[in-house]
């Protein structure tokens, strides 16, 4: 595809509690970033990659957003215009795993809203829990924002995610624009303030192609079925080391929490755990 803003990125993720047990894990993972108005040329022009079909990897819109399998991105304009942060058909960039031999488990989805003159109106992070419930976190864009700078965003903690962990405390989010390098940093924190949580994605782009995605069978095997597995072999080893369990409350009421954005400084250095 030419001028095509779809991208693939290779890197990886760390998470590292604190509390209520120290506990820290690191892998690898091969995520897509798909430019919402290329899905249908996404489609059509590559062989091992579709939309909203089976293929060896796919992007299904059912996965996302009101999991009814309409089109997503006037579900995500229909958001940020509700969140006041409106974009009037702007491109909308998509973070997530694709599909591989038909199986995805996002844990976490992330859409970056540009309005039509090409500035960042916010960024919505769609978190899902293993139960099969989805909540998102929406913040809009800082109005000084300088476009390459990180947005650093904060919202209060409303969805259950880990069942070692209460609904108390919040967020606080520093996420990079896509660009050749892509950095997430999530902090969980308490009511206190001290960090009970940190999550990392750091990854670098390549370009999307048949090519280097049936590469990533090799590279990242089994990438979106580890995710999953991961995500229960963790939480055994927290049952073991007789972390406390959080019975699942009952998903909030409004599917999407609002955050807010703050001035960005040098980010915290992350404890050793």
């Amino acid at each position: 595809m030419t001028d095509c803003r779809s991208a693939l990125y290779l890197g990886q993720v760390m998470h590292c509690r604190f509390a209520p047990k120290r506990h820290r894990f690191r892998y690898r993972l091969a995520s897509i970033l798909i430019d919402l108005d290329e899905l249908a040329d996404l489609d059509r022009d590559m062989r091992c990659f579709s939309v909203d079909r089976r293929n060896l990897f796919s992007f299904h819109q059912r996965d996302h957003g009101p999991r009814d399998g309409a089109p997503l991105k006037p579900w995500v304009e229909t958001v940020f215009a509700d969140q006041g942060s409106e974009i009037g058909g702007g491109r909308v960039l998509c973070l997530c795993m694709p599909r591989t031999l038909g199986y995805a488990f996002n844990p976490l989805t992330v859409y970056w809203g540009y309005r039509a003159d090409g500035s960042l109106a916010g960024v919505l992070y769609e978190v899902k829990n293993t139960f099969g419930d989805q909540h998102c976190y929406f913040a809009p864009a800082a109005p000084d924002h300088v476009p390459g700078e990180p947005l650093v965003q904060t919202a209060d903690k409303v969805f259950h995610v880990s069942p070692f962990f209460d609904l108390a405390g919040g967020y606080r989010f520093r996420t990079d624009e896509p660009g050749e390098t892509l950095r997430l940093l999530i902090r969980l924190v308490g009511p206190d303030g001290a960090d009970r949580m940190i999550a990392t994605h750091a990854a670098e782009r390549r370009s999307l192609s048949d090519a280097r995605l049936a590469a990533t069978l090799f590279t990242h095997p089994a990438n979106t079925l580890k995710v999953i597995v991961g995500i229960h072999w963790e939480a055994l080893r927290l049952w073991m080391k007789k972390a406390r369990f959080h019975r699942r409350p009952a998903p909030p009421d409004m599917p999407v929490t609002r955050g807010h954005s703050r001035t960005p400084t040098p980010p915290r250095p992350i404890q050793a755990a």
